[in-house]
């Protein structure tokens, strides 16, 4: 706990420090090679337009669904052009084979708030549920989709998977271990959603692993992160995420940096235990923060990836 709390306040000193110079700092891309736009599409999901990212080769072997965390959509988190560096993970997956897509859940980038102004647990798991079928009708070659979330994205990941019949081929949970006996209260819901700006110290919170944090990577992130989300979508009903974890069956990776704070090891391995599935696998990426995925960590967060979902999403040779 007292190492949990030390690397805190690192991150906070940090995101301060960092923060102040890229206020006085602009990216640039100097001539260098940037990143062509993702497809977009739109999927209706109860008559409400939900915006998916995708970067699909010519001949995919196997198809993946991303969902991000609680801040930022999926642009920033899972797309991000940082000039001279390969950060995106959409076009890494797609690159090794992998149809990689990214939901913007309700009230994050592309995709509006519906009419309550809230998102709940329950509706986004609902939400990525939908998005898995229309992908699967999209890749009916393929096996089925498999699914990766990262932070709340994972513990949205997990809801889905707990509680829905829609089979996937693999699941993958990013910066995630909770507690498995944890208890989570209902709060009382505010009358209206704060609807919070949303600022550049926000973004670079989660860098706090100075080895691995290039700040031509932060600088990207803030930029991008901050167009995309200027305002904090509104989660209520966190009681919803508790779950049956005894009822996930599909074949299991759980990977985090082990210099992230928001991580217990002794959770974590709790909670991969409490899976049903016997086909699980934990990875602990070192010197990795929680942006494991965008920093110097980049090749070793989609290999682990990568190495797991071929075992599962592609077709046998």
């Amino acid at each position: 706990m007292n190492r949990r709390l030390s690397l805190a306040r690192r991150a906070s000193r940090r995101a301060a420090l960092v923060a102040l110079a890229w206020t006085t700092s602009v990216a640039a891309a100097n001539g260098q090679q940037r990143l062509s736009p993702p497809q977009r599409f739109t999927v209706q999901v109860d008559g409400h337009p939900l915006a998916v990212w995708a970067r699909v080769p010519p001949a995919p072997r196997g198809a993946v669904l991303l969902l991000h965390g609680r801040t930022w959509s999926s642009r920033p988190d899972f797309d991000l052009d940082v000039p001279g560096l390969h950060r995106s993970v959409l076009e890494a997956l797609a690159t090794r084979g992998f149809a990689a897509y990214a939901l913007d859940m309700r009230g994050y980038g592309e995709t509006p708030r519906d009419a309550t102004g809230w998102i709940t647990p329950r509706r986004a798991a609902a939400d990525v549920v939908a998005v898995l079928a229309w992908m699967t009708e999209r890749h009916a070659g393929l096996p089925r989709p498999a699914l990766i979330g990262w932070s709340t994205g994972a513990a949205v990941a997990h809801l889905a998977v707990a509680t829905s019949p829609l089979p996937i081929s693999a699941l993958v949970l990013f910066g995630y271990g909770p507690n498995p006996d944890a208890v989570v209260d209902a709060n009382e819901t505010p009358p209206e959603p704060a609807m919070e700006r949303n600022t550049a110290a926000a973004a670079i919170n989660d860098f706090i692993a100075p080895k691995v944090t290039p700040r031509a990577v932060i600088r990207a992130f803030v930029e991008a992160a901050t167009r995309a989300d200027p305002i904090q979508a509104d989660w209520r009903d966190a009681e919803q995420f508790i779950c049956d974890s005894s009822r996930v069956s599909a074949p299991t990776l759980l990977i985090y940096g082990d210099q992230d704070p928001g991580v217990d090891p002794k959770d974590a391995r709790a909670f991969l235990a409490r899976l049903r599935t016997r086909d699980k696998q934990l990875v602990v990426l070192p010197g990795a923060d929680h942006v494991a995925h965008i920093e110097d960590t980049h090749d070793a967060w989609v290999t682990a990836v990568a190495n797991f979902l071929n075992r599962h999403t592609a077709p046998a040779r």
